[in-house]
């Protein structure tokens, strides 16, 4: 596999990206939109999730397709982008048509990071509506990573998380992205050492280029969490979406996102526990036209794992350093 041009999820045709944060704040949201009504789906595995409409997104359930998906800080309260990202769509002429109306459909999920030293007294509502129509205006292809949108004031154990990307074409020419805000309990790295768990799957100098340690420190086996930095056990949760431009059913995309989770488990130890809200979704924009076999199939759900992993790495190492940080970030 090689990376898209971009090295962003927005190599898969049909896809933009906007984001909006607010620095005091230390918080902020990211939207995925759909240049038309995309099949999609997803798969919680975290103990602890907070989303809107993912109940639409079962296989057996009416609606196929979505017309963007929000990643969020804010906890509960950041389920106010959805409204916000809804406002700018229907706007734009955008929603699953019920007679003489439109209603947009967005699914979305949230992390929690209303302990990270930002500044959480907005008085009687949210910013998160605002933020989200923000980020729709935004949306392009072309999009920064880190400490942005969703990811602005994400954190792991020991470090700033973040908002990262990844992309990958696989050897059939199907190309497939990432974009996830990482916001784990768990430790992204081996130990306190500066080597990511994910090192197996990058490629060139992608997330720093450092590899896997020649021998994994002794405390690497040692279960790393918030916790045992002092930090609030409920203060988490990884959340991402993976796409392609493979013509996929909704049931397929139900298939990747499970795949996709793969890429937690290779990136963040631990990952999935009671105190994430771990959540993929799964877009299909079927822009190639090209629907694919059951081998075929196979290598796109394993290169959504590495796809995944990779991204969760670079979210934490283009995190940046801002003042009242309660973590360090790797640079």
């Amino acid at each position: 596999m090689r990376p898209g041009p971009r090295n962003l999820i927005t190599d898969v045709a049909g896809l933009r990206v906007g984001n909006a944060e607010d620095r005091g704040l230390k918080s902020g949201t990211t939207v995925i939109v759909c240049d038309r009504p995309t099949t999609a789906s997803a798969q919680v595995l975290g103990g602890a999730p907070g989303t809107r409409e993912t109940d639409l997104l079962e296989p057996h359930n009416s609606v196929q397709t979505v017309d963007a998906i929000f990643l969020s800080g804010g906890s509960a309260f950041g389920l106010d982008a959805g409204t916000g990202i809804q406002a700018a769509l229907r706007e734009a002429g955008r929603g699953f048509v019920v007679g003489p109306v439109r209603v947009p459909i967005v699914p979305g999920a949230i992390l929690f990071d209303l302990l990270n030293g930002g500044d959480k007294d907005w008085g009687c509502y949210s910013p998160y509506r605002d933020l989200g129509y923000q980020a729709t205006q935004r949306a392009g292809v072309d999009f920064q990573l880190g400490s942005q949108g969703a990811g602005t004031g994400a954190l792991t154990a020991g470090l700033k998380g973040g908002l990262g990307s990844a992309s990958a074409v696989t050897d059939s020419g199907a190309t497939i992205g990432a974009i996830v805000a990482a916001n784990p309990l768990g430790s992204v790295t081996f130990g306190q050492s500066r080597h990511f768990r994910a090192a197996l799957h990058e490629i060139g100098d992608e997330f720093g280029g450092l590899g896997l340690p020649n021998s994994p420190p002794p405390e690497s086996r040692e279960i790393r969490t918030k916790m045992n930095l002092g930090q609030p056990r409920e203060g988490n949760t990884t959340i991402a979406v993976i796409a392609t431009d493979a013509a996929l059913s909704k049931a397929d995309c139900k298939r990747l996102a499970i795949s996709a989770h793969d890429g937690f488990t290779r990136a963040i130890w631990p990952s999935h526990t009671p105190m994430d809200g771990d959540i993929v979704f799964a877009l299909s924009t079927g822009a190639s036209e090209r629907t694919i076999d059951v081998s075929e199939m196979v290598d796109l759900c394993a290169a959504a794992s590495s796809v995944m992993a990779r991204a969760i790495a670079r979210a934490v190492y283009f995190a940046h350093a801002e003042p009242g940080d309660v973590m360090p970030s790797f640079r």
